[in-house]
């Protein structure tokens, strides 16, 4: 980042050497603190160092913005559970650390996990790739099991569990002890479905 060309009142201009990178950087922390409908467009300039109209180049709308936010947070979770899931070892195995693994990225950003899955975006139709994103998780849970339909199950139940928490529904631990206990916990919820007495 530099200082170049003079503004308002022989202000010099701040210039960033990557705008858009510094802009999503603002918006992650703002939405870490004041959820993703805290914070404007003219906020995350703001807290970038930029003018108000410098994210128009990078973003038509805040709307935009948001969804880039989102795609980025689908990239990491997929990314962490694909790594979480690469040993050998039985598929009960296999589930509990994709969970943890899930859990983790929940944990470690609560607000960017209810953007990617709420209702903060309600026009997903008008971003086609808002959804191939979120497929790659199921489709990451699949391949990593083995068993599209045992993928699907194990993401809807570690997300609903993951859903349940951060709206404070279910107690693991975390009104005490705060989100970092959800890996351990959902790994221990979820090793629990395969130990089950036969009947």
């Amino acid at each position: 980042m530099s200082w170049s060309g003079q503004g308002p009142g022989g202000r010099r201009g701040y210039h960033h050497g990557n705008l858009r990178e510094a802009l999503i950087q603002a918006a992650l922390d703002l939405i870490a603190k004041k959820g993703p409908a805290g914070f404007t467009f003219a906020d995350a300039a703001r807290s970038a160092g930029v003018s108000a109209a410098a994210p128009y180049r990078h973003f038509p709308n805040h709307e935009a913005l948001l969804v880039e936010l989102s795609l980025e947070g689908f990239a990491e979770l997929q990314e962490e559970i694909v790594a979480s899931a690469t040993g050998p070892g039985l598929v009960s195995d296999r589930v509990c650390d994709i969970g943890a693994a899930y859990m983790r990225f929940v944990a470690r950003r609560p607000a960017l996990a209810r953007l990617m899955f709420g209702a903060q975006l309600p026009n997903r139709e008008s971003f086609p790739q808002l959804g191939n994103a979120a497929d790659g998780i199921g489709n990451a849970i699949g391949t990593a099991l083995g068993d599209t339909a045992l993928g699907l199950a194990v993401w809807a139940a570690v997300h609903g569990l993951a859903m349940l928490v951060l709206e404070d529904v279910v107690d693991l631990g975390q009104r005490r002890s705060g989100l970092d206990v959800l890996p351990s916990r959902a790994e221990i919820l979820l090793r629990s479905l395969f130990s089950l007495p036969q009947k």
